[in-house]
C-alpha cells in the first residue's frame, strides 16, 4: 500500500468504520454499503483500497499482530518463565473490545487470515532473534513458537481454553519459554 498521508487517512477512516459497524454486529453481517457510509467514503474509494471487507478487516486487526509479536519480545536477557513480561499481560487484557471481529479472523487452532499474517510475523520475529544470538535450531523453534502462540491465542478467543486474560498470558508465556529452551535440546 503507497505511503501517501491522504491514502493513509481514507484507509483509517475505513479502519475505524469497521471497528464501529463490528461493535454492533459481527463482521458477517457488515456490508460494504453501511461501511463506506460509517467511514464517509465512497464505495469506489473501498475498492481502491480493499478487495473485500477480509482484506480491510485483516488491515484493521494487523496493529493486534504487531502487538503480539513485540509483547512476546518485550524482555532482554534471560526470561522469568514462571512470569509473563507486563506487555504481554496487557497484549491479553486489551484483546476484550474487539474479541468478535479477531474471533471472525482467527479460527481455532491459529489459522484463518489474521492466524496467517500472526503467525507469518511471529515466525520471522522470533526466526530473526534466535539466529541473531546463534541459539540452536532456529527454524524449527520460530514456527513451533509461532504456532503454539497462534493456536492457543485462537482457541482462547474461541473459549476452548477457559483462563482469564492474565492467567492465559502467564500460561502461554511458560509454554513458549518452554518451547525455546527445548531448541538446545533437540539438535543433540
Amino acid at each position: 500500500m503507497t505511503s501517501d498521508p491522504r491514502a493513509e487517512r481514507t484507509r483509517a477512516k475505513l479502519r475505524r468504520a469497521l471497528f464501529d459497524e463490528c461493535a454492533r454486529r459481527p463482521l458477517a453481517e457488515v456490508g460494504v454499503a453501511s461501511l463506506v457510509r460509517t467511514a464517509g467514503v465512497g464505495r469506489a474509494t473501498f475498492y481502491l483500497h480493499y478487495n473485500d471487507l477480509e482484506a480491510l478487516a485483516v488491515d484493521a486487526c494487523a496493529d493486534v499482530v504487531r502487538d503480539a509479536v513485540d509483547a512476546l519480545h518485550a524482555w532482554r536477557g534471560r526470561p522469568d518463565p514462571a512470569s509473563a513480561p507486563d506487555a504481554l499481560l496487557s497484549f491479553f487484557a486489551g484483546l476484550r473490545p474487539h474479541t468478535s471481529l479477531y474471533r471472525a479472523l482467527l479460527s481455532p487452532g491459529g489459522g484463518g487470515p489474521l492466524g496467517l499474517v500472526l503467525h507469518r510475523d511471529l515466525r520471522a520475529r522470533s526466526l530473526s532473534e534466535r539466529q541473531l544470538v546463534g541459539a540452536p535450531e532456529a527454524p524449527l523453534v520460530a514456527s513451533a513458537v509461532a504456532a503454539t502462540f497462534a493456536g492457543v491465542l485462537a482457541d482462547w478467543l474461541h473459549g476452548l481454553v477457559e483462563a482469564s486474560p492474565e492467567e492465559i498470558a502467564h500460561k502461554v508465556w511458560r509454554l513458549l519459554v518452554a518451547l525455546h529452551a527445548s531448541g538446545s535440546r533437540i539438535g543433540t
